[in-house]
Formats: structure tokens, sequence, C-alpha cells
């Protein structure tokens, strides 16, 4: 086996790339969007403080320490303030999306990275570069195998977060080459994450984000001290790939060939509503029909055409999906959600409320949505949505939404990424004195010392 093995493997590739890179190197494009990753995690994470999963989650996590969890008084080691805040920031579903995985990136990176600068060095200027390298290579990941992850029944941003964090907090912390292949050769065995929750809209995919963020903490952290992890972790027998996509034959060019050269991080899409990503084209097909003025009781069925790797999530059962179990459930169903959309104007947080999800009207309409698959629909890299409404009369009206609103195509500016901030901030209790004196602190941040401790309110 020995000789069968690269030269040079995927993982000391990418490795030299990391450590080439500094922080006043970044374009403004990619630094910007990490600042606004800053913004909006942090206001995720207060607007889902109160939650009941977060309750667990915190009482849980019993390693008290110096760390910051956001919106709490209680800190952690920074493991712990990682998983929890990541938990936090992925567990309504309002955080950011790379629109080629789909992952997201923010809820794991941001997390992991903060909290370990918080703890073993607290340069903003490090951090910077800890989530604009941690981010670009969760992303990039995602494009080995587009498709294959989530096929297996893995969640991307669980397993390949442990790999994003593992490369932010290295680059963060300063590590060497030698260190961060080590890093994601240990984080490959900590990565992991089921999406059997949609059975039942149980709570294990909001912990998906915060398990990876502290698992690359905890891999960073080991391969610093020496702790060696197999460098062919990515492309080998029995690594990454074929553990989670079942293939070891991927375009890892992809993942390597430009980094540091061209940041697909600049694409990252901000979601205009809080629940699942591919869904919300659908809404906006859904508001658009109402405006023009039909009535819910004319509608005789909605058919939307759909990707077929996007059915198994967002679309079947289709009868629990017309009627959700559960709040949580109601965030990956599509026919719900649509009606929402529709019935009251948007689909806010407060959809999701054991009230809102009996909602009869929504339900009503609810149960009318069907779906076909498009064999040319272009997810993963793209995410449209097509509605058509057959009315009672014999006509049929449609719409169509040919891109995810908040992404590349139409991208959320500064204004709004601040205005969903004070939203989520309001949302989770805050008062509008405490939400303007953290983003003053989150400005800075980056060019500053990581003294997150004004957040523990």
């Amino acid at each position: 086996m020995t000789s069968e093995l690269p030269k040079t493997s995927v993982a000391e590739t990418l490795a030299g790339k990391i450590v080439a890179l500094k922080a006043n190197g970044l374009p403004a494009a990619t630094t910007r969007k990490c600042e606004d990753l800053l913004i909006d995690v942090v206001g995720l994470c207060v607007t889902a403080r109160n939650e009941d999963y977060i309750a667990s989650a915190l009482a849980g996590w019993d390693d008290d320490g110096p760390c910051t969890v956001i919106g709490h008084r209680r800190t952690l080691t920074a493991s712990g303030a990682a998983f929890v805040n990541g938990t936090a920031a992925h567990g309504e579903d309002f955080d950011d999306t790379f629109e080629g995985g789909p992952v997201h990136a923010g809820a794991v990176v941001v997390p992991a990275v903060l909290a370990a600068c918080e703890r073993h060095n607290p340069d903003g200027r490090m951090a910077l570069i800890g989530i604009a390298v941690g981010t670009e290579v969760l992303c990039r990941l995602s494009l080995v195998v587009p498709k294959a992850v989530h096929k297996a029944g893995f969640h991307p941003t669980a397993i390949f977060g442990a790999m994003g964090a593992a490369a932010g907090v290295g680059a963060a912390l300063g590590l060497n080459a030698k260190q961060i292949v080590d890093a994601f050769g240990i984080a490959g065995s900590m990565a992991g994450g089921i999406i059997e929750y949609l059975a039942e809209g149980a709570w294990t995919k909001r912990l998906h984000a915060g398990w990876a963020a502290q698992s690359g903490i905890r891999a960073a952290l080991s391969a610093r001290q020496g702790f060696v992890g197999p460098r062919t972790v990515f492309e080998g027998v029995h690594g990454l790939f074929h553990g989670f996509a079942h293939t070891t034959d991927g375009n890892y060019e992809a993942l390597t060939g430009d980094f540091g050269t061209r940041w697909v991080t600049d694409t990252l899409a901000f979601k205009p509503y809080p629940c699942g990503t591919m869904a919300q084209p659908y809404i906006d097909c859904a508001r658009r029909l109402a405006a023009r003025g039909i009535k819910a009781e004319d509608i005789d069925a909605i058919v939307c055409e759909v990707a077929e790797g996007t059915v198994h999530r967002l679309w079947e059962p289709l009868a629990d999906k017309q009627r959700p179990r559960n709040g949580y459930a109601a965030k990956f169903a599509v026919p719900y959600l649509l009606a929402t959309g529709f019935v009251h104007g948007g689909v806010g947080l407060g959809a999701f409320t054991e009230a809102a999800i009996r909602d009869r009207a929504v339900l009503a309409l609810a149960a009318k949505v069907k779906f076909v698959i498009d064999p040319d629909n272009p997810y993963p890299n793209n995410y449209t949505g097509h509605v058509r409404a057959a009315m009672k009369d014999g006509s049929v009206i449609e719409e169509r939404q040919p891109y995810l609103r908040g992404g590349a195509q139409e991208p959320l500016t500064r204004q709004d990424v601040t205005d969903k901030f004070l939203l989520n901030a309001e949302h989770g209790g805050w008062s509008k004195a405490q939400s303007d004196a953290a983003l003053k602190l989150l400005a800075g941040l980056y060019q500053g010392k990581i003294d997150l401790s004004s957040l523990r309110t």
C-alpha cells in the first residue's frame, strides 16, 4: 500500500496554499463577505439563545472555561463555546448557504475561529484569515463530488464542516503546513452527521454545525501538539470521500486548483427566510401568485417542478410535508412553506410555532401542493423555483424564480445584513442599545483584539 500512496497528497497541496495566505492579502470582496458572516452569525446566535434546544445544549456541556457563549453569562472552553454557538447559529436554519454544495459555512467556521482566537490567539487579523480559509475549504469540499454526501445519507455541512473548521482554526492559530495536514487527518475521524432528523423533525441537524466547529478546534490543537493524522485523508482508499460519498473519484482540482487566487466565499448566499434553502425560490413564487390577487379557494392544485436531489429532504413523504409534525420539520417541508408564503405574504421566525403549523388556511392550501421532477433543474449549481397553479376554472397560472434571492445573482447589501441582525437580536430579546453596541464591536473586530465579553448577556 505504501508504494501506491501519492508523493504529495491533496491535504498537503491544500495546506501549502493555506499557509501562504496573509490577512492583508485578501481581496476586498472576500474581506467584506467575512464581515457580513460575522454580523450574521452573531445575530443568529442571539435569536436562538432562549430556545429549548440551546438550553439543552448549554446544560449538556459540562466543561466551563473562559470563552464566550453569545447571549449567555456562562462561559465555556473554546470547544464548548464553539459547540453551543455553532448549534445556535444553525438552529433556526437562517444561516448562509453556498449554492454549489449546498453547505452552511458561517455557522461552523465563525464560532470555531472566534472561540479558538478568544482562548489562544486574540488577534483580529488572524481571525479574519481563519474565517476566510475555513469558509473557502468547507465550500470547495462540497464541489469535489457534488450531491454524493447527501445521497449517502449524511449532512454535508457536518462532514465538510469539521474539515473547514480545522483549516480555519489552523490558519488563525498560525499552524505550519505539516500541522494543518495533521489537523485535516484528525478531523476526518471526527466528522459525522446523519440526516435522519428528517423523519420526525428531531433536533440533531442543529448540532451538526456546532459539533463540526468544536471538532475543528480539537483537531487543530491536537495537531499543533504533534498528533499525527493521515495525509491522504481526502483521496485515500479509506478516506473522507470513500466513507461519506462512497467514492474516491472526485474533482480534487475544485478544492485545490486555484485556492487562494479565486474565492468562492464571495458567492455565499444569505437567506431571506428561516428555512431550508432550496424551498426559498418556491416561497417567492407563492408570494407573487398571491400578489396577483389569486385566492386560495380558487386553486385546484399547485404543481412544483423540482430537482431530483431535493426530493428526499423537502418533498417526501408528501403527506408529512403538507402537514409537518412540528415546527422544525416544517422548515424542510416545501408544501407547508409555500402555503405559508402565499397565505401570510412571507415566512418569518413566527411561522414555526405549534400554533402556526396548525393554521387551517395554510394546511388547506398545502394539501393542494404536489411536485414533479424536472430532469433539467440546475441544482445544486443554482436554486430555482417553478410553480403551476391549476385553477378551478380550468386556467393555469405559472410563476418562476430563476435564482435564490440573497445569493450571487441578487446578493444582500450590508444594510440588508445589518437589518437582519437587528431583527434576529430583537427576536432573541436584546434591546436596541445592546444590538447597536454589538454592531459597533463587530465592525472593528478584525482590526483589533478579539474580546467578546460584551456579548455575554
